[in-house]
């Protein structure tokens, strides 16, 4: 994989009021922004190309993170609009800038410490997800994941939540005005969520995954953060 794509477009709401005046990726945990966790990781397995969706206070991503020279990194912005244009959206509003390959995409207010390189760089099928146990704010998890590594949308089954870490053909996103019947995608630009490009996929059995154990939190309200700087700062 040579590109990926990191989604910064965020409002932040429930991380209010530290995202009053910085977006949520750029918010420091360890002493530096998350994004840059993910930054650093991507250039360790040689991904060049990195396209950053953003739409709340976007100026200050190039402010802080420049062209990526630094982490040998070239860095394209993708900016929304004032609305974010949820996963779905801003994916398609980002395909023109990553190319006919698969791309590796990552939630910019997640960090953990699992390996993007033991990532698959060409998924079978349209992509595959990286899956994490449950966390104690979403109990009840997105997909199931069988023995073949095929996701299921099985309410029977145990599930497993989606850590916002996946591979992704542009194929995924192929008719997907088909596909997707959420108001937003009537709007210009589109603006419309994964999921359901994700269910679709999913049961035409080209969607997998991977069960990674390791060290994964959503970074979604301020105390979680407190907790991952803390646990971050203590490990240094």
């Amino acid at each position: 994989m040579r590109h990926a794509l990191i989604f910064a477009a965020g409002l932040g709401e429930r991380m209010r009021p530290l995202t009053n005046h910085t977006p949520k990726p750029l918010l420091e945990a360890g002493g530096k922004p998350l994004i840059v966790w993910h930054l650093e990781k991507l250039a360790a397995i040689d991904v060049r190309y990195v396209v950053i969706n953003t739409s709340h206070l976007a100026e200050q991503f190039p402010e802080t993170l420049g062209d990526g020279s630094r982490w040998g990194l070239r860095i394209r912005y993708a900016y929304e609009g004032p609305t974010p244009l949820e996963t779905g959206g801003g994916m398609l509003n980002a395909l023109g800038l990553l190319g006919p390959e698969p791309f590796l995409t990552i939630s910019g207010d997640v960090w953990t410490d699992a390996d993007f390189g033991a990532l698959p760089a060409e998924p079978a099928g349209l992509g595959h997800l990286l899956m994490v146990d449950n966390p104690a704010h979403h109990p009840t998890g997105d997909f199931a994941l069988d023995a073949q590594g095929l996701l299921r949308d099985d309410a029977s089954q145990a599930r497993l939540a989606y850590s916002g870490i996946g591979v992704f053909r542009p194929e995924l996103l192929h008719g997907w005005n088909q596909v997707v019947h959420d108001a937003g995608a009537q709007e210009q630009p589109p603006r419309f969520k994964l999921r359901p490009l994700f269910e679709h996929a999913i049961a035409l059995n080209q969607l997998r995954g991977s069960h990674y154990r390791g060290a994964w939190t959503d970074v979604g309200t301020p105390e979680r953060l407190a907790e991952l700087n803390a646990r971050l700062r203590a490990g240094q």
